[in-house]
């Protein structure tokens, strides 16, 4: 089964082949019909009919995250670096939780966490790992914040305080956790800090396991008030985690950098590559201004762990729910040394200012309206006179077609569109054909 035979060489080269027309053009549609697929048999049916099946029949069914018109949830658009290095990291059976095992390459994942610790304004001391994403990275970070937070003897924490506009995440990890969640604000604006004084007023500190901000809610791309949260969190005593998985990509531009005062200030914080910094999935990075609490919670012992848990090594495994790992930094690190941290810049300036572009579209429009204010590259509007159900046929026939995918949301309690922009290579031509479908007569029947 592990002997390459001549078929299996053939095969390999017919795959290196198919990923770099695949990287040509990215985000290719080839619809595709449902289908069945054949059972497991005993003898197999060869490397060759395996890839045929893979490549002919179960590939051309997905909506790539990185087509143009991959405008729902947040998509991913990775850079060809990335991709190179994702496939090489399999190929050579890189184990990535230790420096003993995996060598140079956690000293490359760890040039990229310094890059993102930069970037968010942290400490020279500030570090973290790559996860597998957002949901991971939460859970870590809060399982950090109770472990630092638990005196000896003392009552567990148990109350996660989290805005309305938190992630699904935040609340998953709550009940893994065992603990409650409390809400303040509103799901549809960010944060502010007076709404939070409220919740927190009402609460022992000493149940208090952290406060959850957003810089980029999921919906509405809406980021809370960093800088006065980050001011009620020191004056209670409280860690802050900052939930940046999607919006904190935009922290490197200039332009934008004011928005997000006060993010340096987090114990914490979620940044997921795999969205807005162009990375295969699955990638997401949790970051600590003070690494070694987070050392502290997640490190595992055992005899046969000994080895790697020398003092002063520093193990990816140490600092989030995992022991297993792939090294997920690695394409993070190939991408950034190929196309240079400037290039990141320009691509996320492309996103934003292709938003801005759907956003006059819309304002412009007769049958299409803005809803809420605009934040980051989310643009959530209606089209008038729509109820759920036209929301939902439209954006079926759009999928069916090739067309987008685009699903509906909720704002304000009422049905609408949402679009997201985190790729680079999604053009006004591309925003004008998904706007041209929903204003035009056919759409509308």
């Amino acid at each position: 089964m592990h002997q390459f035979a001549t078929e299996e060489r053939r095969v390999l080269d017919e795959v290196s082949a198919w990923v770099a027309g695949r990287l040509t053009e990215p985000g290719r549609l080839e619809p595709g019909s449902p289908v069945e697929l054949p059972g497991l048999t005993c003898e197999g049916i060869g490397i060759d009919a395996a890839w045929s099946l893979l490549r002919d029949t179960l590939l051309p069914t997905t909506f790539p995250a990185d087509h143009p018109r991959y405008l729902a949830f947040v998509g991913g658009a990775p850079t060809a670096a990335s991709v190179i290095a994702d496939a090489a990291l399999s190929a050579a059976a890189v184990y990535g939780g230790s420096e003993l095992e995996a060598g140079a390459v956690v000293a490359a994942e760890r040039t990229a966490l310094r890059w993102l610790c930069d970037a968010v304004g942290y400490p020279a001391a500030a570090h973290g790992t790559f996860v597998s994403g957002g949901t991971v990275a939460n859970l870590s970070a809060l399982v950090t914040a109770r472990h630092a937070r638990t005196e000896p003897g003392a009552a567990v924490p148990h109350v996660i305080v989290a805005g309305a506009a938190a992630h699904s995440s935040i609340r998953s990890a709550a009940a893994i956790m065992g603990c409650t969640v409390r809400t303040a604000g509103s799901p549809d604006l960010p944060l502010r800090a007076d709404e939070l004084r409220t919740v927190l007023a009402d609460l022992d500190p000493a149940t208090v396991v952290a406060v959850v901000a957003s810089a980029g809610a999921t919906n509405t791309g809406a980021v809370d008030d960093l800088d006065d949260i980050a001011a009620l969190c020191a004056e209670h005593g409280t860690w802050l985690h900052v939930d940046a998985a999607y919006g904190g990509a935009a922290v490197l531009v200039p332009a934008w950098r004011s928005t997000f005062t006060g993010l340096d200030r987090a114990d914490s914080i979620t940044i997921d590559p795999h969205k807005w910094l162009f990375t295969p999935f699955d990638c997401g990075a949790v970051l600590y201004r003070d690494p070694t609490l987070a050392r502290a919670a997640h490190r595992q012992h055992a005899d046969y762990l000994e080895p790697v848990n020398d003092e002063g090594v520093d193990n990816p495994a140490d600092y989030a729910i995992h022991l297993t790992r792939r090294a997920r930094g690695l394409p993070v690190w190939a991408s950034l040394m190929a196309n240079g941290t400037e290039a990141y810049v320009r691509a996320i300036e492309q996103c934003l200012a292709t938003a801005d572009h759907a956003a006059k579209r819309i304002e412009d429009s007769a049958h299409l309206e803005l809803v809420g204010e605009r934040h980051l590259s989310v643009v959530l509007f209606r089209r008038r006179g729509w109820t759920l159900d036209r929301y939902a046929a439209w954006s079926e026939r759009a999928r069916r077609s090739g067309l987008a995918l685009v699903t509906p949301t909720s704002f304000a309690g009422e049905p609408v569109l949402r679009l997201c922009f985190v790729n680079p290579l999604t053009s006004t031509d591309d925003v004008d054909l998904v706007l041209d479908s929903l204003e035009s007569d056919a759409a509308a029947q």
